[in-house]
């Protein structure tokens, strides 16, 4: 057998029926599409069209606001979870990655939920107000990365506007 001998098996092959080909063929005046209609256009109806009805897409709420690309992600690590470290241990995002209790490339937040008896110091992105206290009232010490010095801070705030004059003045 070649190639020019494969021929399809019998009875799987059927020609197409031709529709619009005069009254004699059984296809012919309207094609098998009926008298008038959304059906018997040629145009048919777009993708998504309900037949008048509201769409899905139209009826459905939109969501309100924006994401922020700017927001900032943690890791969050309760001061209880840190009692695993050894008294006088520093802990670090590299010590929090070992442990298992965050994942690499992230930045990490110590919350303060829970107790924490060790002297530790710790290393972190960011801390709230009651995990400072903690691991300061236990002994330890903390460390915020990639924070302005709080001195700094202070003289931004306490600049004087140069733009405006004092209200008292008169502008001439």
């Amino acid at each position: 057998m070649q190639l020019h001998d494969l021929k399809p098996a019998p009875g799987s092959r059927r020609r197409p029926q031709r529709i619009g080909r005069g009254t004699g063929s059984g296809r012919g005046k309207t094609s098998g599409r009926g008298q008038k209609g959304q059906n018997a256009r040629s145009e048919g109806f777009r993708l998504g069209f309900e037949g008048g009805q509201m769409p899905l897409s139209q009826r459905l709420p939109k969501l309100p606001g924006f994401k922020n690309p700017f927001k900032k992600i943690y890791t969050v690590v309760n001061v209880s979870k840190l009692s695993r470290f050894q008294d006088g241990a520093k802990v670090d995002a590299e010590a929090l990655v070992q442990a298992g209790l965050a994942r690499g490339g992230v930045q990490i937040k110590i919350l303060g939920a829970g107790k924490i008896k060790r002297k530790l110091a710790v290393e972190t992105h960011a801390i709230s107000n009651s995990a400072r206290e903690a691991i300061e009232k236990a002994g330890g010490s903390v460390t915020v990365l990639n924070q302005k010095p709080e001195q700094e801070e202070q003289e931004e705030e306490t600049k004087p506007d140069s733009e405006s004059p004092p209200k008292d003045q008169e502008i001439e």
